[in-house]
């Protein structure tokens, strides 16, 4: 067998044994394998973490913890990654349970390396084969109109195979997650990955629709069956046939809805408002809520039968604040986007502007993030983006505090002296503490100018007289 250059990630070799850990290791390492060891459960669930394997190689029984923990930790961290189990040849029953629970293949002891390489190597090819389809699949949605989903934090990774796996079923999906997170973007991408893309994708928001009217709207209404009832009009329900339902904000679903809902799931169908005609329709149903619908469930005020029936597979959306690495991608993301839309040179973010945008919160989270990044694409006029220009919300107290007599910022100026003195000091004051927050702030003294919009020569003549170096 040749020996290659590693191109893939680790091996993680699960061996409480010091000696066949080594042997093990010699051996894939004599054919380009990067190993990563671990000698328990622990330490391959702290490996899994840190080295993100592309294949996991365990014995199943060890000396802390066992190769089952190990397996379902691995299933847990990449339900796709390829577990191969070691066992005794009496306990050739355990690798048949480790199998049926999702291990690749089993070898049993005492373990031949070629047999072993042979096996690695077809672990990867499937490894290797499942990315390559989900790239595929990716790419062919993308084309169907699918919307791209921008990010690579590992919570907004497991969120993508969560859809995948959703997206090949007929489920009904409950998209759970804060105001902001992209529910219907993550909603539209499930449609167009699943074999119903061809069809219809209705959405419908029930929290901004009055209550009178939401039942015409998800189920239609007959001519004559309320004033104004000119025609037969279709609801979303007979829309969506063939296609995906989209309910957005589900847990603002009024209660005598609530019913006629269930039943359209259950058993797809429904009457018109004003009809007596049974309807029947072909509808696969997304809903999503920013609400905790156990809560609402458990205070009465939602029907706990249709909770069960829309959460039959939940799929949390992580907030912007718990997938940070994707801060900066995104608005870097949205930045070329914006530019592009208002024919604008490309911008940068200053080193000051991206530590805003890592350390604020996002309370409106990626919808937030977009419109910031839109604001200040409009107010910048060179070609870096600093922190005035990304005008961030929710700060803190306001720069302008009110004067306070018995303390505050106002107790700390010298007011003696004339008023031409006092207001000269205060000035000057100012000023120095501005230039200092400007340099902070562009990381350079000409953008520092720019900034204040003073000339660099300007600017060096103020450094001297507050003598700022």
């Amino acid at each position: 067998m040749k020996s290659r250059p590693s191109a893939d990630p680790p091996i993680l070799l699960v061996e409480d044994k010091d000696s066949l850990r080594t042997m093990l290791r010699h051996a894939l390492e004599a054919q380009g394998h990067t190993v990563v060891e671990a000698r328990d459960q622990r330490e391959a669930e702290a490996a899994l973490l840190a080295s993100n394997p592309a294949v996991v190689l365990s014995d199943l029984r060890l000396t802390d913890g066992d190769g089952f923990g190990v397996l379902r930790a691995a299933k847990d961290h990449d339900p796709q990654l390829p577990v191969i189990v070691m066992t005794a040849f009496g306990s050739i029953q355990d690798a048949v349970a480790a199998m049926k629970e999702g291990a690749l293949d089993f070898l049993a002891k005492p373990v031949d390396p070629d047999h072993l390489l042979l096996m690695v190597e077809r672990a990867l090819g499937q490894r290797r084969l499942a990315t390559e389809n989900m790239i595929l699949k990716d790419e062919l949605a993308q084309r169907r109109g699918a919307p791209l989903i921008v990010g690579d934090d590992p919570k907004l990774k497991q969120v993508s195979q969560a859809l995948h796996r959703a997206a090949a079923t007929d489920t009904t999906v409950l998209l759970e997650g804060e105001s902001g997170t992209g529910k219907e973007l993550f909603a539209r991408a499930l449609h167009a990955l699943s074999p119903r893309n061809d069809g219809p994708f209705v959405a419908i928001n029930c929290a901004a629709i009055p209550e009178t009217l939401l039942e015409t709207e998800l189920f239609g209404h007959e001519k004559g069956s309320f004033t104004g009832a000119s025609q037969r009009k279709p609801g979303k329900f007979e829309l969506a046939h063939r296609g995906t339902l989209f309910l957005d904000e589900i847990g603002d679903l009024p209660l005598a809805l609530q019913a006629k809902i269930l039943r359209a799931l259950e058993e797809k169908t429904f009457e018109r408002v004003g009809g007596t005609a049974p309807l029947k329709v072909d509808v696969r149903v997304v809903a999503a809520t920013n609400r905790n619908l156990k809560a609402a469930v458990a205070a009465r005020q939602y029907r706990e039968d249709l909770y069960f029936r829309l959460s039959v597979f939940p799929i949390v959306i992580p907030p912007l604040r718990d997938r940070p690495r994707d801060i900066t991608t995104l608005a870097r993301y949205f930045i070329d986007k914006f530019c592009r839309d208002l024919n604008k040179k490309p911008l940068v973010l200053s080193p000051a502007a991206e530590d805003e945008l890592r350390t604020y919160a996002w309370p409106g989270n990626v919808r937030e993030l977009q419109n910031c990044i839109e604001r200040a694409a409009i107010l910048t006029e060179g070609e870096t983006i600093f922190p005035r220009h990304l005008n961030l919300s929710f700060r803190g107290p306001s720069l302008a505090a009110p004067v306070d007599e018995d303390g505050g910022p106002w107790s700390k100026i010298d007011l003696s002296g004339t008023l031409a003195d006092a207001s000269k000091r205060t000035l000057l004051e100012v000023e120095r503490r501005k230039i200092i927050q400007a340099l902070k702030e562009g990381g350079s003294p000409g953008a520092a100018a720019e900034i204040l919009q003073v000339s660099y020569k300007a600017l060096t003549s103020k450094l001297k007289e507050h003598g700022i170096e």
